[in-house]
């Protein structure tokens, strides 16, 4: 089964492994090596403090451990244009994807300090999304790479097993609907990610729960 769902691009030629059972094996293990690789990033990130800033280096560092052994673009760019399936957005051309990546870290770096974590880990799950920049892999770096984002932001390796990713994961259908809606608020030139942050801000309240749950041994639900 596609890692997307319902939104899922892929380049047939790129695949490694054809079949799915193996594939499916291969994503599981490559994509705990990813959150390992995230969680590393992380914390030179918060030792570093404000000389870090987001690099092309950590999308492409990222990719490659998401697609090691299964996509012969791991870690590259895509080189030719795709399309997703189950959504009415068309990513841009191959040529463009370098300057947009770009832009989007300058974006998050412009702004690091004028906007809330929230707010930067939500453009990055969203644009990059928009942008698409690999052949297979898009939505798997794009969480990783907002969740480093969020964590670097407000200065902590973020605690809880049950993460932000792994959220999204069990139930993509809202994750999709929130990079829809801002999708189509880009149609009106003007970005529009409240969904999104609610998205992302109700997961992180989710998994901070789970700690105080595991820490005292008493269950709590939201108001």
């Amino acid at each position: 089964m596609p890692e997307e769902g319902r939104r899922h691009s892929v380049a047939a030629d790129a695949e490694l492994i054809k079949d799915p059972q193996l594939r499916a094996e291969a994503e599981a293990r490559n994509g705990l090596l990813q959150f390992d690789l995230a969680c590393h990033m992380i914390v030179d990130a918060i030792e570093k403090g404000s000389n870090w800033k987001l690099r092309v280096s950590a999308f492409l560092a990222l990719h490659r451990e998401a697609l090691r052994g299964i996509s012969s673009y791991a870690g590259n760019f895509r080189p030719s244009s795709v399309a997703i399936e189950g959504s009415r957005h068309e990513p841009v051309d191959a040529h463009l994807v370098p300057e947009l990546i770009e832009e989007l870290c300058d974006y998050v770096n412009d702004n690091w300090e004028s906007k809330t974590a929230i707010h930067l880990s939500s453009y990055v799950m969203w644009r990059l999304n928009w942008i698409h920049p690999f052949s297979d892999g898009n939505g798997r770096t794009s969480r990783m790479l907002s969740y480093l984002v969020l964590c670097v932001r407000s200065r902590i390796l973020l605690p809880g097993t049950h993460t932000i990713p792994d959220q999204i994961v069990d139930n993509r259908q809202p994750y999709f609907d929130a990079l829809e809606a801002a999708d189509q608020s880009l149609e009106k030139d003007s970005v529009d990610l409240s969904l999104m942050e609610e998205l992302i801000s109700a997961m992180l309240a989710k998994q901070l729960t789970g700690v105080m749950e595991n820490a005292t041994g008493k269950q709590f639900t939201a108001e």
